[in-house]
């Protein structure tokens, strides 16, 4: 036995063997686009994983095998399902058989931009009503700094336990790219920090189990500022190339032609895209937990709140381009036949949360434009209390204008271009066309 060995207490000892030879009970609680690809990688490596979820829904699609998360093929998960070693539920007392628990729940934010902490109380409550010794417990929902130290660990060592001996504590951030065919779970290289050292080494090793790479920090701090400071990244530096698409506009200079030259560049730029608007559960969420967090500081995030007030006006642009389209054909937005292509909030997947189209299509019933809309990924969209149907895209033939909000490869964009009288394009999806018809951003 090493020295290491001599000096790890013995809880530490046998949660480490247990994880070491695949004994461990591995709970996932939240089945979501991140808990459930994060159950079906341990599944695969070898571990008896329970999914934990409020929704019985979720629970049942998962217990027969079919997924709902687009990353996960109902092929891969139904074998891992009938082999016995996946199996999800909504009652929590499951947690008293496992031996190590993922947070997964979602992180929203208030309508005043301050984090919404309650899924992550409500799932630490549960847990501590179950919490036993030789846990290992490991948060991943987004979050500000501060959170796993200063609401999670006070909530679980409520237990008598101390951490780092008795139990292990960790944050490790979400990375997860939905519908990205090249980075998944097991390849995106995972961030872990711990409470303690101790905690940071049982998180590192568990990781290391399953998927690929694990970067170990020195704190939960820095692994929860990590997320923050990877999406407010992405978030200013759209919000700048947007802006850039403003002035570009007004100057009549084609910006994705700008954009392509200055990316020829070998060092020193990164290209990122204008569109309109930010979407999904991420780049238009995080970097508000972090403007959140500094204000509590004394200090302003300037930065961010600008790039959201850029990047929050790009659909009322958009509509503006839509209106002048039409204007120049003879037709005011009131009473014309809208058609707008995509409203996922990214190319190739069906999530609509925070998706730009949203608002677009808000702002054009505002001005009664008369709407609907084409996406093979969500055959039905709820929009300010009523449903709208996905029609084919032939439909195109009889709108007035059809607007391009999410590039899917799916869609035959020539028989666009052949069909539609006019188009407003907001993701250059059509730059292999040219035509009077195509009105750019």
């Amino acid at each position: 036995m090493s020295e290491a060995q001599i000096a790890m207490p013995a809880t530490a000892q046998i949660l480490e063997e247990k994880i070491r030879s695949r004994h461990a009970r591995v709970g996932i609680v939240g089945l979501g686009y991140v808990g459930l690809p994060l159950a079906v990688e341990y599944a695969k490596a070898g571990y008896s994983v329970t999914g934990i979820d409020v929704s019985e829904g979720k629970t049942q699609r998962v217990n027969t095998g079919d997924s709902y998360v687009g990353d996960i093929a109902s092929a891969t998960l139904a074998p891992l399902v009938d082999s016995g070693k996946l199996r999800a539920t909504t009652d929590f007392s499951a947690i008293l058989d496992l031996d190590t628990i993922n947070i997964c729940v979602p992180t929203p934010l208030r309508k005043t931009k301050d984090p919404d902490m309650s899924y992550i109380v409500s799932a630490c409550q549960e847990i501590a009503k179950h919490f036993h010794a030789g846990m290992l417990v490991i948060l991943e929902s987004t979050t500000y700094p501060g959170t796993t130290d200063e609401l999670v660990l006070p909530m679980l060592s409520k237990s008598g336990l101390e951490v780092g001996r008795d139990f292990f504590l960790c944050f490790s951030p979400e990375r997860v790219d939905p519908g990205n065919p090249r980075y998944q779970t097991a390849n995106i290289p995972k961030v872990v920090g711990g409470c303690t050292p101790e905690c940071t080494q049982m998180g590192s090793l568990f990781y290391s189990q399953a998927l690929e790479r694990v970067i170990p920090v020195s704190s939960t701090q820095v692994a929860e500022m990590v997320k923050l400071l990877e999406n407010t990244f992405r978030m200013i530096n759209i919000g700048l190339v947007n802006e850039v698409a403003l002035m570009c506009d007004r100057m009549g200079i084609n910006v994705w032609e700008v954009i392509d030259a200055a990316a020829t560049k070998p060092f020193g730029f990164m290209p990122f895209y204008p569109g309109p608007g930010l979407g999904g559960h991420c780049i238009p969420i995080d970097p508000w937990y972090l403007s959140w967090k500094t204000k509590q500081t004394g200090i302003e995030a300037r930065f961010i709140e600008l790039a959201g007030y850029i990047n929050g006006q790009m659909p009322h642009f958009v509509v503006e381009k839509v209106q002048n389209a039409l204007n120049d054909v003879s037709k005011p937005v009131k009473g014309s036949r809208v058609h707008v292509f995509g409203v996922a909030y990214k190319r190739n997947i069906d999530d609509v949360r925070e998706s730009p189209a949203l608002d677009l299509l808000l702002l054009l019933k505002q001005r009664g434009a008369v709407l609907s809309y084409s996406d093979p990924y969500v055959p039905l969209l709820r929009l300010d209390g009523v449903d709208l149907t996905a029609q084919p895209e032939e439909a195109v033939a009889s709108a007035d204008c059809v607007v391009v909000v999410t590039d899917h490869s799916a869609f035959d964009y020539e028989a666009l271009v052949q069909r539609a009288r006019l188009i407003v394009d907001t993701r250059n999806a059509l730059r292999a066309f040219t035509s009077p018809k195509i009105v750019r951003l």
